[in-house]
């Protein structure tokens, strides 16, 4: 089986979903042997890399009437992350632009070990929604990236081009010529897709339908 998914830095819900379906391939007995791979979805490329707008502003696009319900659906995406054991403070989040911490997600991915690609992939979602940083910051992504595994000139390297960006773009691409416009989104042997964080069950469930439905 291979599976293949959508993510964006600065998605609660991607956040949540991956380690959902992450859980539920361990669930299942497929997660060693199994090629999981992260594509690239900026949910607004646009977003500047330096700001000073809170996570309440930037849920509500400046609509000050929305902030008693953004209040509510923020709470219960906390709650999410928590009932999932992963830490969230949703009220530091910085929003910012994700492109470099997806840049140095690619360059993780050369290095052809997994488990280092989903050091820097989890180290990165928790400067983002926990440990009220700038996912921007060039300082913050080089301590993060180097915590997880990655060498600091390598990173440096990149940090300090426009290296990988062009991959970045060429995910974003497939994701609109296959239709994606949200994430996360999940595709499995490139012919069975999963829209959104679903429930823990649904992703075990639909995992072994479609390894009965393989064999």
């Amino acid at each position: 089986m291979e599976i293949k998914y959508w993510s964006d830095i600065a998605c609660p819900f991607c956040y949540i979903g991956s380690n959902r379906m992450k859980r539920a391939m361990k669930e299942v007995g497929i997660y060693e042997q199994t090629p999981l791979e992260f594509k690239s979805f900026e949910l607004d490329p646009t977003t500047p890399k330096e700001t000073d707008e809170s996570y309440l502003n930037h849920f509500t696009h400046g609509d000050q009437a929305r902030e008693p319900q953004a209040k509510k659906q923020m709470e219960a995406i906390e709650k999410m992350a928590h009932d999932d054991d992963l830490p969230m403070d949703i009220n530091r989040v910085i929003p910012t632009n994700t492109v470099d911490a997806h840049r140095l997600i690619k360059l993780a991915e050369r290095k052809n070990d997994p488990a280092l690609t989903e050091r820097v992939i989890s180290r990165f979602y928790k400067v983002y929604f926990n440990d009220g940083k700038s996912i921007a910051d060039h300082d913050v992504l080089l301590a993060a990236a180097v915590e997880a595994g990655l060498a600091k000139d390598e990173v440096e390297a990149v940090l300090n081009s426009d290296k990988y960006r062009q991959e970045v773009v060429n995910d974003e691409t497939e994701a609109q010529q296959l239709g994606i416009h949200g994430a996360p989104f999940f595709v499995i042997n490139n012919k069975y897709a999963i829209s959104g964080a679903q429930p823990y069950e649904t992703f075990v469930q639909a995992l072994k339908q479609i390894q009965e439905e393989e064999q």
